[in-house]
């Protein structure tokens, strides 16, 4: 199969040309041309999104442990241009993350829909100051056993796990997670050299950052700053609500291809104004602006990762940098960027076809056409 006339993402950057696939990418390159499976007429075409930060979207949530909800949300993904995610959990009790994980473990993903590309598990290791829409009866101290026994039940797909670093045990449970998954710091009140201290133990990421953590000052850095120092990867969540456009420009400045865009998406996302559910906790949308019902605590976001990568170009990120913050970079992150997140021969064929506004006109997983 083939698409042609198109400008092809390559190695960070668009290249006149086209992409021979079949289950994998056979070849991408200015020469390929002929006939072709699709023709781009000009538009884009780049490797399918990958979001490592996603809890829900259509009523469906990934910590409910409903096989159905998980179809409704690969199938909600895989449409927008989505082709990989890690369902997120929320901060609850054992049991539930236990029989989430054990429904994560066993998903069976429809023709037409994204594929699980890990677990990333958000709780329960949080700060109760810093716990945001996060129900504080969960959560729960850091834990190695109970991390173990979690990965355990998902079959061995936890690939993320968030962390307050400050808290007791924290750092020595970083040590050893860290052998077996990506930590990163978030929902934390951390200063600087406690950061630090977690990023020398094995951590290497923080979660959404500027929100549920300390905010950068000129003499209390904290973990934004701690970030930077230790070469660390970073989420964003750029709806425009979550941070100003002004820091989103900044962020992608400060950490070039460290920069990951993620949706941090609720039940919410690709539904109407309402009242809905996080974590056991009431939350409210509004006008797209999903808060803790009563509160002015933001929750997640509504909005799809496609959506964020639009939001961040329209606020002055570089379409190349935001193509690259929400596939090789989240890729990197989970240690999957030897399959997924970019186009080159040998990895999978999971492709989207932009116009030139950036709309999704197809979208390819493993080769196969799903819109």
């Amino acid at each position: 199969m083939r698409i042609i006339n198109a400008r092809v993402f390559l190695d960070g950057g668009f290249v006149e040309g086209g992409v021979a696939f079949s289950e994998t990418i056979t070849a991408a390159d200015p020469a390929v041309a002929g006939p072709g499976e699709l023709d781009a007429e000009g538009g884009y075409v780049i490797p399918g999104l990958i979001d490592i930060h996603t809890h829900a979207a259509m009523g469906a949530d990934a910590s409910d442990g409903d096989p159905e909800g998980l179809r409704t949300l690969s199938r909600y993904y895989a449409a927008g241009g989505v082709t990989a995610w890690c369902p997120t959990t929320m901060t609850l009790k054992e049991p539930e993350l236990t029989r989430a994980m054990h429904t994560i473990r066993d998903f069976a993903r429809p023709a037409d829909g994204a594929k699980v590309a890990g677990v990333n598990l958000e709780g329960p290791f949080l700060s109760y100051a810093k716990r945001g829409a996060q129900n504080p009866e969960n959560l729960h101290a850091p834990d190695i056993d109970l991390f173990q026994r979690l990965n355990d039940a998902s079959g061995g797909l936890v690939r993320l796990v968030t962390v307050a670093p400050e808290e007791p045990g924290a750092i020595p449970f970083i040590r050893e997670a860290s052998k077996v998954a990506t930590v990163s710091l978030g929902h934390t009140t951390a200063d600087y050299d406690t950061a630090m201290a977690a990023y020398d133990a094995g951590a290497s990421h923080a979660t959404h950052l500027f929100n549920a953590m300390p905010p950068l000052h000129h003499r209390e850095p904290g973990v934004i700053a701690a970030a930077s120092d230790a070469g660390a990867t970073v989420e964003l969540i750029t709806d425009g609500l979550h941070v100003h456009p002004a820091m989103v420009r900044l962020t992608h400045r400060l950490f070039g291809e460290k920069l990951v865009l993620i949706s941090d998406s609720l039940r919410c996302a690709g539904m109407p104004d309402g009242d809905y559910v996080l974590g056991g906790q009431p939350i409210t949308m509004k006008g797209g602006k999903a808060t803790l019902s009563g509160t002015d605590t933001l929750a997640g976001s509504s909005i799809h990762l496609m959506d964020g990568l639009r939001r961040a170009v329209s606020f002055g990120v570089p379409l190349e940098a935001a193509v690259t913050a929400a596939t090789l970079a989240p890729a990197k992150v989970i240690g999957r960027d030897g399959e997924i997140g970019s186009i080159a021969p040998g990895k999978r064929a999971d492709l989207v076809v932009l116009d030139s506004q950036l709309n999704v006109k197809a979208v390819y997983i493993n080769g196969k056409r799903i819109r």
